[in-house]
Parts: structure tokens; sequence; C-alpha cells
């Protein structure tokens, strides 16, 4: 997963975006139930490592994503996957430290209603920190400073560390998700639209995200361009790496609402996973 998106605001729900990006023919399956031992968990499978990048625990009422992060890599000899940690994190179990020297850099949003918490693993040093009222945006190189307080402007180190694209993607959506009315996708009296008719479910995810809607679908931005929050990339030798999978989390203390696509940017190919 290559980017994050999470919102929290006093007696609202609590937003989590994870926007998952990986070579397209890693094989995987779509969100269910797909751990035996963890029956209480819903996510998309890897099915190259068997972890997941995004889970839910409507038991808990609680919802991990992984990005994989930047730092000192672990020896290939003794390396686990990272796959594991939002199924740890979504049924509350701790981070497992004795095997941080074996896992690969990686940032993890846990959240729940009313909070969150960002831990990020940079091959050297862990750092936790809860993450307070606001809008936050989560790439591989970390969570984003906010351009609109003066301090997101990019710099020489990022721009020469080839973050330039992280960068126009953050400045440009983070722009654009603050102008838009902040969807409600949990309301205490839900309306169903009058053109909403059971064969067409991803009408009732448009409606419950409402303006973010669009802009979760792309905002029409092509998949090569910087800003792109959906991409594609030809690596050459036929291999393509692209954005796999979209996922949308609503936490609030009346339950959990997890939408989701592995079409990104097709509207039609949304539907709800789960919602209580």
């Amino acid at each position: 997963m290559c980017t994050a998106l999470l919102s929290i605001e006093p007696g609202l729900p609590v937003l989590l975006v994870g926007v998952r990006d990986e070579l397209m023919d890693r094989a995987w399956e779509p969100p269910g139930p797909h751990w035996p031992d963890r029956p209480d968990l819903v996510g998309g499978r890897d099915l190259q490592a068997g972890g997941t990048w995004l889970a839910v625990s409507p038991r808990h009422n609680r919802a991990s994503c992984v990005l994989n992060g930047r730092g000192q890599p672990a020896p290939v000899a003794s390396r686990v996957s990272r796959g594991g940690l939002p199924l740890d994190a979504a049924a509350g179990e701790p981070i497992d430290k004795a095997a941080l020297a074996r896992t690969d850099p990686f940032h993890l949003i846990t959240a729940e209603p009313g909070r969150a918490r960002w831990q990020s693993w940079d091959g050297d040093v862990l750092t936790e920190r809860e993450l307070g009222a606001g809008l936050h945006f989560a790439v591989n190189s970390g969570l984003a400073a906010d351009p609109g307080t003066g301090s997101g402007q990019p710099n020489t180190a990022q721009t020469e560390n080839g973050r330039a694209h992280e960068l126009a993607r953050i400045g440009y959506f983070l722009r654009r998700l603050r102008a838009a009315a902040r969807p409600n996708p949990m309301p205490d009296h839900p309306h169903q639209p009058e053109s909403t008719t059971p064969g067409h479910p991803y009408q009732l995810v448009s409606a419950a995200w409402a303006e973010w809607f669009p802009l979760l679908n792309g905002d029409g931005l092509s998949t090569e361009d910087d800003r792109a929050l959906i991409v594609r990339r030809a690596l050459g030798g036929g291999r393509i790496w692209g954005t796999t999978s979209i996922s949308l989390v609503a936490l609030s203390p009346a339950g959990l609402r997890y939408d989701f696509t592995a079409r990104p940017g097709d509207p039609a190919a949304w539907y709800t996973v789960y919602q209580s």
C-alpha cells in the first residue's frame, strides 16, 4: 500500500482510506474472513505471503493498515512478512518487538472510534504516537506535513531523493479533500437515494462517501500524472506496477463500514464488504 488517509473529527466517524499499489501480477483475494485462526478479522489476502495490507475487526470496531516504509531492510534469510501487522493490530495485539529486526521498514495505522495510533519502523528505531484531530496523509516516506500550515512545501532533500511524486500527490489531494465536505458514511438516519437499486451497490457507496467519492476515484487524473492517487507504471519485461485496490473504512461507536474496489478508477466497481 502506498497511500493512506485518516480523518479524525470529534463526534464523527473516523475515516480510513487505504490505497494499495503493488505489482499487478501479485496474486491476492478480495476482502473476506480468510484466516481460520482469526475468524473475527476481514481483509484482502495476499496469496504470496498470506497476510494483508488492511484488516478490520467488526467485533472490536477497529481497523489497521500497513504501508511499506523506508530505511534499513531486514536480512533476506530471516525476513518476515509485514502482512501480519494489520492482523495483529486489528485484533488488539501489540507489535512483536522481538521480530522487528527481521521486518522491513513499515508504517502502521490503527484506528478506532475517536482515535488512531501511528507506528513506524525504519529498520533501527520504532516510533509510536497518537494521531490528533485533522486529516492525515501517509505515504511510503511517512506522515505528510500539512501544506496548509506552511510546513508541507517540498524541500531539496525530498525532491532529490525521488519523492517529488509523493509531494505532488499530497499537495493536490490534501487541498481537494479539505475543500470538499467531509462525508459521514454512517449517519444516524441513513438515506438511500431514490436512484439506488439492489443491482447497483456502488450507488450506496457513492452516496455514503459523497464529495470524497470522485476524489478517491482519481479525480480524473491520468495514471501517469505525478499527482495521481491511482497509478500505473510499466517496469519493463512485461511487468506492471499500479494501484490494485482501494479500501474505505468508517468507524463510529455505533459500528463499522467497509467499502472496497478492485478496479480503482471505475466508480461502478465499488461494493460494501461489511456494514453494522
